[in-house]
């Protein structure tokens, strides 16, 4: 049996998998804010919970904001900022009395996509989600890619590709540059660009469905951030040239965005035509907690070292 947990800043969600990636049981919790020892107490807990209903003990993946540090050991550049310069590894492994892995949400919605989604059978595989900010991930030949610096995949942190007058310099990000591709092409970033266009702020989800209603000003807005998101993923194309692109987030629910950005991104690709195909996640917002559960494979022990 396989878990994962997804650990999310306001819910972490557990998922117990039999080895053909059937659910066995599922639960959610709320993640204790601010409260790093009660949230190794809550991952300790869902986990005890999943193996005492399904009556077997599972190997461990855990999804996570941000990465371990290569360098340290302690979590860097999580959201959930109670967890950073925290050795949570290590505290995980000692709760639960056997070797966990973790990795970032980004690449644990990849390798679930890899494995058994959308992107079954390809060869490269980069995952993106688009909502709350813009993650990424990369999976090859069915593993995770995280590199020396644990920062593969991560897209978002880099700037738009061939910005136009009016998206240069962009506005400021988080990390602490501006025109980072997330500024653009997260959900907030979109309604950002549309209150700059119009002066009306609304959610994301809201413009999509004046879009669909046919109202101009919205539909001059979507196109925007298709042509961004088309300029993004041909200078990933042209770096990695990936076999598939799975979109994942609140944003990949916007249909028109699987037959706009492939129509765009051949004029910024550097190939005579583009192969690469641009599919929707087959798991939903579920493949977080999935991918976590396969960074396990077959056989593979999972005793504390």
């Amino acid at each position: 049996m396989r878990i994962g947990i997804d650990l999310g800043g306001t819910k972490i969600e557990g998922v117990a998998l039999d080895e053909h990636g059937r659910e066995l049981a599922r639960r959610r919790v709320a993640t204790p804010r601010d409260q790093y020892d009660g949230t190794v107490q809550a991952i300790a807990g869902l986990v005890a919970w999943l193996e005492g209903t399904v009556g077997t003990r599972g190997t461990v993946g855990i999804g996570m904001p941000g990465a371990i540090s290569p360098a340290t050991g302690l979590v860097k550049n999580a959201n959930s900022v109670w967890l950073n310069g925290r050795p949570l590894a290590q505290d995980l492994q000692v709760a639960l009395g056997r070797r966990v892995r973790l990795a970032n949400d980004a690449n644990c919605f990849t390798l679930s996509e890899a494995t058994d989604g959308a992107a079954a059978g390809a060869e490269v595989v980069f995952g993106v989600i688009a909502g709350t900010g813009t993650g990424g991930g990369v999976v090859v030949r069915g593993r995770v890619l995280t590199g020396p610096n644990a920062v593969a995949g991560e897209w978002g942190h880099n700037p738009l590709p061939w910005p136009g007058p009016d998206e240069w310099p962009g506005r400021p990000c988080y990390c602490g540059r501006s025109g980072c591709i997330e500024t653009f092409l997260s959900g907030p970033g979109l309604s950002a660009d549309h209150a700059a266009a119009t002066g009306e702020s609304l959610p994301a989800p809201d413009v999509a469905v004046r879009a669909a209603a046919g109202d101009a000003a919205a539909r001059a807005t979507l196109g925007r951030y298709e042509h961004r998101m088309a300029r993004a993923l041909a200078a990933l194309i042209n770096v990695l040239d990936p076999d598939v692109i799975v979109l994942g987030g609140g944003l990949s629910n916007l249909d028109r965005l699987y037959t706009s950005v492939p129509a765009l991104w051949g004029a910024f690709v550097f190939s005579d035509r583009v192969d690469t195909r641009l599919v929707r996640a087959r798991y939903g917002d579920a493949s977080g907690v999935r991918g976590a559960a396969w960074l396990w494979a077959p056989g593979e022990r999972d005793a504390l070292a």
